[in-house]
């Protein structure tokens, strides 16, 4: 299989201008949008080039103690993205995000590096960060719609909770039913991907790997992995935040220690 193919920046900077369509439309439906649309892709551009010098610095390194501060950062990363969008009190959320997110993390990383697709040294940044990357990506959205779900739940039934309570249930038994329709919520995205993975749509690491000249069949069967990997990530993040979530945010008295006004 041919290499990569590189792409001139001054290629990129000409495909830009078909920015112009999404722009005509922001202005012809005075959505309002421009500032936003600006300051997103001056921050994507600048992040990504960024983070493409970092990288390359990363794998000339391929130290297993920076690869290890770099998944640390991601994960405290993406726990402060998914607590900004949660209206839970950042002290009830920070700890059980943050620990679902290694909790899930880490055994999956173990079991890829050492058990799948074994690189020299184990610990290789060039599959241990993108494969880290792509799994908590996916399950920051998951644990964004679980818990909000589980939020929204919480104030729009909460005389079913306290029924349940007055009838004689725990609180976590009373809390059942909102943790089940927010797990519900969380995995229906992904299982929606799943079913149209291949027939609708060909994901970006398959395409990424063909695209880097890999085999097809060798694309696919890294693309299976990582979508395995990805649904056990979710269910295991989701799991657990919304598992310790729901604990820190009913008292044993069964009252609310988050506002549901």
């Amino acid at each position: 299989m041919q290499s990569v193919i590189d792409i001139q920046w001054w290629q990129l900077a000409v495909f830009s201008l078909t920015l112009i369509v999404p722009y005509y439309i922001n202005m012809h439906y005075q959505l309002g949008l421009l500032k936003e649309t600006v300051v997103s892709l001056v921050r994507m551009t600048l992040q990504l080039i960024l983070i493409g010098i970092y990288l390359e610095l990363l794998f000339d390194l391929n130290s297993i103690w920076v690869n290890l501060a770099w998944m640390l950062a991601m994960v405290l990363v993406g726990s402060s993205a998914i607590i900004n969008k949660l209206h839970f009190p950042r002290h009830i959320v920070l700890i059980p995000v943050a620990l679902s997110l290694v909790a899930g993390l880490l055994p999956l990383m173990t079991i890829l590096s050492l058990g799948i697709i074994q690189p020299e040294p184990f610990y290789h940044a060039r599959y241990v960060i993108p494969l880290a990357g792509m799994l908590l990506g996916n399950s920051i959205s998951g644990n964004i719609i679980c818990l909000q779900s589980y939020h929204s739940a919480l104030q729009e039934r909460w005389p079913e909770y306290q029924g349940a309570l007055a009838l004689g249930a725990s609180p976590s038994a009373a809390t059942r039913p909102f943790v089940q329709e927010a797990l519900q919520k969380a995995m229906s995205p992904i299982l929606a991907t799943m079913a149209t993975t291949g027939l609708v749509t060909i994901p970006g690491m398959m395409t990424g790997q063909i695209l880097g000249g890999a085999s097809p069949m060798v694309a696919i069967k890294y693309q299976l992995m990582i979508m395995l990997a990805i649904f056990v990530m979710m269910s295991i993040t989701i799991t657990v935040s919304l598992w310790l979530v729901a604990k820190r945010s009913i008292s044993v008295e069964g009252k609310p220690q988050v506002s549901l006004c």
